[in-house]
């Protein structure tokens, strides 16, 4: 199909989006931008969970990585189990019986402001190089595709999309969100059905004889058996359940979704619900790299990672589905970039600006800020894109993960440190400090390992081993605290409150 086709078939699905994003965002106030009035149905807030999970990341690494690595990836996804039961059960009822907008203000009652301020700098950092690196993916394959075919610059094709972005986020927030998700969700997963049936078709195979033709070729090879190696099974299964905790449960994107629903049982059934479906999802996303691969031999195609699911659609597969390959694409992308933007903007204006306590502030200035933050970030964003296009890693899902070990431990340690003692920091900068040293550390532990560990190599454990340096730094900087403050948790939602407007 021409690329000024597939140009007004991306044109068409934007103005959806921001016709749903018009309906949603009438009449939202300020604090519905950061909570969704807490009026979010579980089911629709499950289901638009799965895209900002996933993210044009998996929508192309994962399919990409099997010819490399087999199914191995579902031992991470088989470990997110374990910690979404964690975060239904533990952490969110903290969150929902403080009432907490920001999960790190949870942070700042239990040790301080500058702990809450650690923990949002930490989460925005994170946020911020992973949604980008994700965001990066989908624009360079909608540059390859379409726009640089229609003399389209790269930096133009994303001031563009992330206009679009801005757009139909910059109102509604989360209320607005929550359905956009809906709609991409539902987007990408059919056009992964479609993607897959169509290559099924092309092999001249039943789903049960594609399974049989990738055992035969060592593609659906799930369990890692070598102790020593980074993919052996038990590393994978218990980092992909401190994956799950960190970077779902303490991240505020995440929590924000689930904050937004009306109770706690209906949040919790939310997280358990999304875990589930999760599993099925994933497994069909390796089922397609297995026939992406076996599609690629066929017809002697020598792309590979990344490269593999675009150039086997756009160059061998019929235009109507080169159309929804691109718009499952974006599909894939913006419940993950969308998200990423409101949160980072409720974080900086909740936990560094201290917006709400601001009461003396009118809601048009209030407004005014949140917005400047918003563009700000998207700005910020637009930057980063441009240093990713230099970079240009083959396999962004790798990239993404190992950031995410090095800027979720410290987070996993606050919080753990928070819950599961009693302790109290001394003064001085003890959290920053800590926060700071855990992942330089990590740092020199991976450019050193071989010297340290011989055969054995960490990999994904590297978060909680960050978590892990975290927990012990604060217990060094802490003392016992002797029936005193002893948990954030054990605070009413009116305590908190209280606490919120003296500063923390």
């Amino acid at each position: 199909m021409s690329p000024t086709w597939l140009f007004g078939f991306v044109a068409a699905y934007f103005a959806l989006l921001l016709g749903v994003a018009w309906r949603t965002s009438r009449h939202v106030s300020e604090a519905g931008f950061f909570t969704g009035a807490r009026a979010s149905h579980w089911a629709v807030v499950a289901f638009g969970m799965i895209g900002t999970s996933l993210s044009g990341v998996t929508f192309i690494s994962v399919p990409g990585a099997v010819g490399a690595s087999g199914f191995g990836y579902y031992q991470i996804v088989l470990g997110h189990l374990i910690g979404y039961a964690v975060i239904a059960l533990v952490l969110l009822p903290v969150y929902y019986h403080l009432k907490l907008s920001s999960i790190y203000l949870y942070l700042g009652l239990r040790f301080g402001p500058q702990a809450q301020h650690t923990g949002s700098l930490f989460f925005i950092a994170s946020r911020t190089l992973g949604a980008t690196a994700r965001l990066y993916l989908v624009i360079r394959i909608l540059q390859d595709t379409i726009l640089a075919q229609l003399g389209v610059p790269f930096w133009l094709s994303a001031a563009v999309i992330l206009l679009m972005i801005v757009l139909y986020t910059v109102q509604g927030g989360v209320k607005t969100i929550v359905w956009t998700d809906l709609l991409q969700t539902g987007g990408m997963l059919a056009g992964l059905v479609i993607c897959a049936g169509m290559l099924l078709s092309a092999l001249g195979l039943s789903p049960l004889a594609a399974l049989d033709r990738l055992d035969q070729g060592g593609l659906s090879r799930l369990w890692g058996t070598d102790p020593l190696a980074a993919g052996h099974w038990a590393k994978q299964v218990v980092a992909g359940a401190f994956i799950a905790i960190a970077m779902t449960g303490m991240d505020q994107e995440m929590m924000q979704k689930n904050l937004s629903v009306r109770t706690l049982r209906g949040a919790q059934l939310n997280v358990m619900v999304l875990a589930l479906l999760m599993q099925a999802v994933v497994l069909l996303f390796l089922f397609l790299g297995g026939l992406l691969t076996l599609f690629a031999t066929q017809v002697g195609l020598a792309a590979q990672g990344d490269a593999l699911f675009p150039a086997v659609v756009m160059g061998h597969l019929p235009a109507a589905v080169q159309v929804i390959f691109i718009l499952a694409l974006i599909s894939a992308l913006f419940p993950s970039a969308d998200g990423a933007l409101t949160a980072l903007t409720s974080s900086t204006c909740l936990d560094l600006l201290g917006l709400q306590r601001r009461s003396h502030w009118s809601e048009r200035r209030r407004r005014l800020v949140r917005q400047a933050v918003h563009l700000g970030f998207a700005l910020l964003f637009m930057a980063l894109v441009l240093v990713f296009r230099w970079v240009d890693d083959r396999s962004m899902i790798g990239l993404i993960l190992k950031i995410a070990g090095y800027t979720y431990g410290p987070l996993l340690g606050l919080f753990g440190f928070g819950l599961l003692t009693r302790r109290v920091l001394r003064g001085g900068p003890v959290v920053p400090v800590v926060a700071l040293a855990s992942p330089l550390a990590c740092l020199l532990i991976d450019a050193h390992q071989a010297a340290l560990f011989g055969a054995y190599r960490i990999g994904l454990e590297m978060l909680l081993l960050n978590g892990g340096i975290t927990f012990v730094g604060l217990w060094l900087g802490s003392r016992p605290a002797a029936g005193v403050a002893s948990s954030a948790a054990d605070k009413t939602p009116q305590q908190a409150q209280r606490m919120v407007g003296h500063g923390h």
